[in-house]
């Protein structure tokens, strides 16, 4: 495991290290948190929302990505590791490593108590910042919500809560619906989250 250096990194040596590294590490404007562990159903919702996508997206302009695709935000903001990343039109990449992209057209995290915080208020701030990002999604895993962000114009983002098994998630920037029910295949929820959640629930 790779110790995070004692000092703040510029975002170039940022790169450098953790291209060394051994362990995932995201950046935030100098500061360094290591890449949030998962858990079953985390990994189960990803691995759902990718056969979805494939299936899809199979033919098309759009690509999807999971994990180990890494996101640069501006010139020196941020690299972070979304959970679920789409690229629609050729990926532009930061160098000839080719293993961080810049062009995002969706981006989804999936909620865990130990990230929600982050992927909610740090996140969001910086991919709105991404001029070709259209959407931004929020997945719980604990209960059957999704949370979307669509753009409408420059700074302006509309916000729409997708409640309960029984619904769609639209994705308008890539053209295709999510069956809420396919997104949380598998997945078990603790009986008072099985049925409509709570609307008053952050």
């Amino acid at each position: 495991m790779s110790a995070i250096p004692n000092r703040r990194l510029t975002a170039e040596e940022f790169l450098a290290w953790e291209r060394a590294s051994d362990t995932k590490h995201e950046y935030f404007d100098g500061d360094i948190i290591d890449f949030a562990g998962t858990s079953l159903d985390h990994a189960r919702i990803l691995q759902n929302i990718a056969g979805l996508f494939y299936n899809q997206l199979r033919g098309g302009n759009c690509q999807s990505f999971s994990t180990e695709i890494r996101v640069r935000v501006g010139k020196n903001r941020a690299y972070t590791y979304p959970d679920v990343v789409v690229i629609c039109g050729e990926p532009q990449v930061a160098d000839d490593q080719r293993d961080t992209v810049l062009n995002p057209t969706l981006i989804i995290e999936v909620l865990s108590p130990s990230t929600a915080l982050i992927d909610r208020v740090k996140k969001f701030d910086l991919y709105t910042s991404i001029p070709t990002l259209q959407e931004y999604v929020l997945i719980h895993q604990d209960r059957p919500v999704s949370e979307q962000y669509v753009r409408q114009a420059i700074d302006k983002w509309l916000y729409t809560r997708i409640n309960g098994l029984g619904n769609h998630l639209a994705l308008p920037s890539l053209g295709c619906t999510l069956a809420m029910t396919d997104i949380y295949e598998r997945v078990v929820f603790a009986p008072e989250d099985s049925g409509e959640d709570d609307l008053n629930q952050p």
